[in-house]
């Protein structure tokens, strides 16, 4: 194209040479007519040879222009019918009024012309009603990025199929750790000669590896009660489909054995770094244990989300005294060092969490230094409102109680916070306090949620535990001689284990009766225990009239709905649930009502057999094994017992539990 540019540029020097030749014969026949002659002769023979060739080449540039012309043209023509991108031009009705033979393939149809865009897919409609320029589409088994021209009403559909299945395998091939743990090893094997906890080892060894061998990733045992695996996010997808039945397998063939063995396995993956992706993998073992063990938890660096399989049975007693003397002199060296102490528990306070928030004073108290129970005195229910007169008459007592506005003038960067019956921050009692003082213990039995305060001081969660008054109690038996509990203060100890193990029903262990047996000792009133329990006759009406809108689901699930538009406090729902459960054949209920507060409460209780946490952990709410619970937003009672409906057979069918 440049030389045939160049070549009228040539032409036009040419004819200037030429005019000049002209010139010098005129002047060259003025003086010598003969060789004027003869040169005009040549100049003439010159001019039609040069006139001839211009012609010519203008006859080239004309067919040169035409033919790339028709090239061009053919070009644009097969470019737009034959290239493997999707044009399809629709109209204001989103009905296509021209497509590329392209786009024939991906529909039976001889023409997709006049047809809607659902045609192809419905993901297109509504990507156009929501004006997005850009936008993924699945058409068959083929992935296409879409380009769209709103103004033109013009869809540009460039296949990316192979790029997402790179990037599919890259995912599945991403590296992934984990650390399996046997639980309760150590106080397994204390006892047991050599030769039977060889054959322990290698029945569990030979089932781990077993397993690791079947699903073909690498695993390594580093100590006597961990184990090392190295694998990818597709096995992990098989793992998490057969819901980790190794917890199963090992747990049934331990039982058989009588010894009380199970596994806890921390998962970590999402991270590019190794480094990070370990500290993510015991993070999330740390978590396994603190919840009791006998589960597994997967964290996703890149979500931030928690997944959790397992848990599903009555984690075994793993604490022992010397821990809790451990604890218990933690406890009295942080409490020295302070200069004071806070206590507080979660909002709307249970027995249980007044209970232990006494039991810390007194140790506070027992050290010599000053302490202060935080407490809304407009946040607490029926029966704990008993307590809390009986405790106004006590002029010395209360005198240790403080709201939560108080509480935020008096505390200071040495002061010593103590949180007990809860760790999650949005369920404390003055979230606030976290942040202006330095020095955090959290004191608690419920299992460890995703949901967790930054670094604390002290932590001391004990899921094994009946009650966090249990847990304070002990502590109290560590605590120096001075240390001195009257009546009223191991009564509210007492009531605090009381209301968690419904009268030493539930979640009671041995060392819930040494618990009690020690405050009795301390004069604690179980008479007066019975009074704070008492309830209103309207109360039990209202929770009368829950309990008869109750459903049977699977069989032996209670599931109790409230009236639309009649509203129940938190206390007569899970009483309601508590009562529920005493019925014949019922293993786990549930109730669900609205409260006064405007939400959706759910309160979810069980016998041991089915796990109401990990239920009530996917409505975003938690607790215990036996005993949870959870508050929606923006959801009505029915569509409440719909979605737990699904969760309920979920649990019991399978499914991804995220």
């Amino acid at each position: 194209m440049s030389k045939l540019m160049k070549k009228p540029m040539m032409a036009t020097h040419i004819i200037g040479i030429y005019a000049l030749s002209f010139l010098l014969l005129v002047v060259l026949f003025y003086y010598q007519w003969m060789i004027g002659l003869i040169m005009s002769v040549l100049y003439g023979v010159s001019l039609f040879y040069s006139f001839r060739k211009e012609k010519q080449f203008a006859k080239r540039t004309e067919s040169y222009i035409s033919t790339l012309s028709y090239r061009v043209k053919k070009v644009g023509e097969e470019a737009l019918l034959e290239m493997p991108i999707g044009i399809i031009l629709y109209g204001d009705d989103e009905q296509i009024e021209w497509a590329n033979p392209y786009m024939s393939k991906f529909t039976d149809e001889e023409t997709i012309v006049g047809e809607n865009l659902n045609v192809l897919s419905d993901r297109i409609s509504d990507a156009l009603q929501e004006e997005q320029d850009s936008f993924w589409l699945t058409i068959d088994s083929y992935d296409f990025h879409v380009y769209h021209k709103k103004e033109e009403r013009l869809l540009y559909l460039f296949d990316r199929t192979d790029q997402t299945k790179l990037y599919q395998l890259y995912q599945h091939e991403k590296t992934v750790l984990g650390v399996i743990f046997l639980d309760n090893y150590e106080e397994i094997t204390q006892n047991m000669d050599d030769p039977a906890k060889s054959q322990l080892n290698s029945q569990v060894t030979s089932i781990l590896n077993d397993w690791s061998n079947k699903l073909g990733f690498f695993l390594k045992r580093t100590s006597q009660e961990r184990f090392l695996a190295v694998l990818n996010q597709d096995i992990l997808e098989k793992l998490e489909k057969s819901k980790f039945e190794i917890l199963d397998e090992v747990r049934e063939l331990i039982t058989d054995k009588n010894v009380p063995l199970t596994l806890s396995i921390g998962i970590g993956l999402g991270s590019e770094t190794l480094p990070e992706l370990g500290e993510l993998t015991q993070s999330s073992l740390d978590l396994a244990l603190g919840r009791g063990g006998d589960q597994v938890v997967i964290k996703n660096d890149e979500t931030g989300k928690v997944r959790f399989y397992g848990g599903k049975t009555n984690p075994m007693e793993k604490r022992t005294r010397v821990r809790a003397r451990v604890i218990s002199h933690a406890l009295k060296e942080l409490v020295k060092e302070s200069d004071q102490v806070l206590i507080m528990g979660h909002k709307s306070p249970d027995m249980d969490s007044i209970g232990a928030a006494i039991g810390v004073m007194k140790v506070a108290e027992a050290n010599g230094v000053h302490g202060h129970v935080v407490i809304d005195e407009n946040d607490i229910n029926t029966g704990v409102q008993r307590l809390v007169e009986e405790i106004k008459q006590n002029e010395d007592l209360w005198s240790h109680f403080v709201d939560p506005d108080s509480a935020l003038d008096i505390v200071t960067k040495n002061t010593l916070l103590v949180v007990v019956d809860t760790h999650k921050p949005s369920l404390f009692q003055e979230e606030k306090l976290v942040h202006k003082t330095e020095h955090v213990v959290i004191i608690d039995h419920h299992r460890r949620g995703e949901d967790f305060i930054d670094n604390p001081t002290l932590v001391y969660m004990e899921p094994y535990a009946s009650s966090t008054a249990e847990l304070v109690t002990e502590l109290l038996e560590y605590q120096p001689d001075s240390l001195r509990l009257n009546m009223l203060e191991s009564t509210a100890l007492l009531s605090g284990i009381i209301v968690d193990t419904k009268s030493f029903t539930l979640r009671t262990g041995s060392r819930t009766f040494d618990a009690a047996s020690y405050l009795r000792s301390k004069g604690a009133d179980t008479v007066l225990v019975q009074k704070f329990l008492k309830e209103d006759l309207d109360i039990y009406v209202k929770r009368s009239r829950l309990i008869e809108n109750t459903n049977i689901y699977r069989d032996h699930i209670a599931i109790s709905v409230g009236n639309s538009r009649e509203t129940y406090g938190p206390v007569v729902i899970a009483q309601a649930a508590d009562t529920l459960l005493t019925m014949t054949g019922v293993e786990a209920s549930f109730v669900i009502s609205e409260r006064e507060d405007g939400r959706i409460g759910i309160s979810a209780r069980s016998l041991g057999s089915v796990n109401v946490q990990v239920i009530m952990e996917k409505m975003n709410g938690g607790g215990h094994l036996t005993n949870a619970a959870t508050q929606l937003d923006d959801l009505a009672v029915i569509d409440a017992y719909e979605w737990l409906k699904e969760i309920i057979d979920e649990y019991y069918e399978g499914g991804n539990e995220e």
